[in-house]
């Protein structure tokens, strides 16, 4: 190995290492004419922490690159994959998504996840009432839970955090099926989802069912086969938590109704919908999180509104907005402009 390349491997490794102590989920290179910019983005904000030199930055693309068994002299193309590193005995897997840019540079985002890490789910809810409204629902033997929630708001930690309660708590017997897998977690058994070698969410989640799992964890509903096979595992006794990109809980119920499944079918098997936000504490600006949770009584309503054709709303004290108004007056949270 050559001393240019020494040099640029203690870059790299050094700026990861920058990343995970600001406590960054993502690290982007964004390039530009002559440099490439270097972001951190944390609970959803993007912080600028730099530029360097476009040979600099190419070479550590070409890098990080290699690390994630990526195509280095493919630079046309669009490419993602992942490695793991300790890094202050911590084990943390790193995601790597790459873009051709028009300056024929490439652009490239990380995704920092800190491996086998779960927090209960009372330090990540801002109301304790919310948490323990959220682990009722999990604790009943059967049904589908779904989270609902933009990209970067939570939603795969809280299902961790849930799961791991009943893996610990419950002692359940949980199978999750995840494109990709992003946490690895000891207590339950995972499957990555791999369209190459034919394992898809409908494939993988048909065998899931013969595995005899309690409990089935399912990254995303995608499509309609996938939303289909998740219902039936439902009638046929499991309970099933999983994600759904919906604007709302009620949003969602409208969306699974675009994707074939039936209002009866969303009575009979429906636990609830949740859909989360993060704020930020005031006192530590930490993120936290606020659920809308629409089940039981409300879920019953909402479901007579959609039979009738009628619109339907949640009191405002249960919705997203109403909890961030609850958390500003008692002085608990700090909102950015963007919220």
């Amino acid at each position: 190995m050559s001393f240019t390349e020494t040099i640029i491997e203690q870059k790299s490794i050094q700026l990861l290492q920058k990343a995970i102590d600001f406590g960054a989920s993502d690290l982007h290179l964004m390039p530009s004419k002559e440099q490439y910019s270097v972001y951190f983005r944390k609970y959803g904000q993007l912080k600028s922490v730099g530029q360097l030199p476009q040979d600099i930055g190419d070479r550590m693309i070409s890098y990080l690159k290699f690390l994630s068994s990526l195509d280095i002299s493919e630079k046309r193309k669009p490419q993602s994959g992942s490695f793991e590193q300790i890094f202050n005995d911590k084990h943390i897997s790193f995601r790597v998504s790459t873009l051709p840019s028009v300056y024929l540079k490439e652009s490239l985002v990380i995704r920092l996840m800190l491996q086998n890490r779960t927090l209960p789910i009372s330090e990540l809810s801002l109301f304790p009432h919310s948490a323990n409204q959220l682990v009722e629902l999990v604790e009943r033997p059967q049904g589908i839970l779904f989270m609902t929630g933009p990209t970067g708001c939570g939603k795969s930690t809280t299902l961790y955090s849930l799961i791991h309660h009943l893996a610990t708590k419950h002692q359940k017997h949980i199978i999750s099926l995840e494109d990709p897998v992003e946490n690895n977690q000891s207590d339950l058994l995972q499957i990555q989802v791999n369209e190459r070698a034919g394992v898809t969410y409908a494939v993988g989640l048909k065998a899931i069912l013969r595995h005899s799992p309690d409990v089935i964890m399912i990254g995303e509903i995608r499509d309609r086969e996938t939303a289909q096979i998740a219902i039936e595992a439902v009638l046929t006794g499991h309970l099933v938590v999983t994600t759904v990109h919906s604007k709302n809980t009620v949003g969602c119920l409208y969306r699974l109704l675009d994707l074939g499944i039936s209002l009866e079918e969303l009575k009979q098997t429906v636990l609830g919908v949740v859909a989360q936000r993060l704020v930020h504490l005031k006192s530590t600006q930490k993120a936290t999180a606020v659920f809308e949770v629409l089940s039981d009584g409300y879920l019953a309503e909402a479901f007579r509104a959609i039979e009738y054709g009628r619109t339907y709303e949640l009191p405002l004290e249960n919705t997203l907005e109403g909890q961030i108004e609850k958390g500003v007056k008692l002085g608990a949270i700090t909102l950015h402009p963007k919220e």
